[in-house]
């Protein structure tokens, strides 16, 4: 490290590396879903905010470098992400405020979490409002419905809202894959209609943060190829009991949004390389497994949170795997 490089530092550089890369994902999230991403985007901002500088209020510490590190920045962003374009505001002033208390600020704040935090928020308002969490549209909002969809001020659209294609397949019991397809508007060419495109622009970011070695390659690939072979194995073509294909899996849902902004979380996630690889397996099976036999359309957020319990274990195991250099 050089005499004017300080971990404070390096954090924000990463951070704003991370916003960049998840602009084209956003942008095409925009593209599809239109205004509510923008209005989540921004709920989630300004309660982030909110929280870190009440926080340090609390605990009387000088409130800029709560603001300023980006850590809140990032989660906040990463929640809008995955939170339905057109969900009530208080949901994601709620998701935003439960994550960061809860999973970053109740045990000492940046650097200390065990959970990832836009993960714990993600997964304690699912649990607890599980109907507008399903709730995602099938086109986008001009900006006055927008307003008075998330605000509660008027009522939406006939056929407005569609189950997800994970949703879809989940509850399929007589279509054939080929059928779906056809027939079902949630589904697009490979995977879900728009979160094909979604996904493929996470999948741009990540490799960005790859190239600029923000982080290492093991987790990702962990759970992208460990989702990848577990789909492959129980997927039956187009029969009706099919679970859908590798490509459908890794282009629905959050797949790539996980993959490379969620478990790359330094704090949350494994230090060691096999412990990440390991890691990234572990999410990859777990949301494979949530998705199609689980009470969730997606399974990223709860997988990502029980490996969380599990990296202790990992990084001994880790360590286990190491030679032993004799004295």
């Amino acid at each position: 490290m050089s005499p004017l490089e300080t971990p404070d530092n390096r954090l924000q550089q990463a951070m704003k590396l991370v916003l960049l890369a998840a602009l084209p994902g956003l942008l095409a999230l925009f593209w599809w879903y239109g205004w509510g991403v923008l209005i989540n985007l921004l709920l989630a901002i300004v309660a982030a905010l909110m929280v870190e500088a009440g926080v340090a209020r609390l605990r009387q510490q000088p409130i800029q470098p709560a603001l300023s590190d980006g850590s809140a920045l990032v989660s906040a962003t990463l929640l809008a992400a995955a939170l339905p374009p057109y969900c009530p505001w208080w949901l994601t002033v709620m998701a935003v405020a439960s994550g960061l208390l809860f999973g970053k600020h109740i045990y000492g704040g940046v650097g200390r979490n065990p959970f990832n935090p836009a993960m714990l928020g993600f997964a304690l308002i699912m649990v607890m409002f599980p109907q507008p969490m399903t709730h995602w549209p099938a086109h986008g909002l001009d900006l006055t419905a927008t307003f008075q969809q998330v605000f509660g001020a008027g009522q939406a659209p006939d056929a407005w809202a569609q189950a997800t294609v994970l949703d879809s397949l989940r509850i399929n019991k007589s279509l054939t894959m080929d059928e779906l397809f056809t027939s079902n508007p949630a589904f697009g060419r490979f995977g879900g209609h728009g979160g094909e495109w979604v996904n493929l622009a996470f999948l741009a970011g990540g490799l960005f943060l790859l190239q600029r070695r923000v982080f290492g390659w093991h987790a990702p690939a962990g759970m992208l190829g460990s989702l990848f072979v577990v789909s492959l194995l129980f997927w039956n073509g187009s029969g009706s009991d099919s679970q859908g294909s590798p490509l459908l899996h890794l282009l629905s849902g959050a797949t790539m949004l996980g993959a490379f902004f969620i478990i790359t979380e330094p704090v949350s996630g494994a230090k060691t390389t096999l412990a990440r690889l390991l890691f990234g397996v572990g999410v990859g099976v777990l949301t494979y497994a949530i998705r199609t036999w689980g009470g969730y359309p997606d399974g990223v957020a709860f997988a990502v949170l029980l490996m969380n319990l599990c990296v202790p274990a990992l990084e001994r195991f880790a360590a286990s795997r190491q030679p032993q250099v004799s004295s």
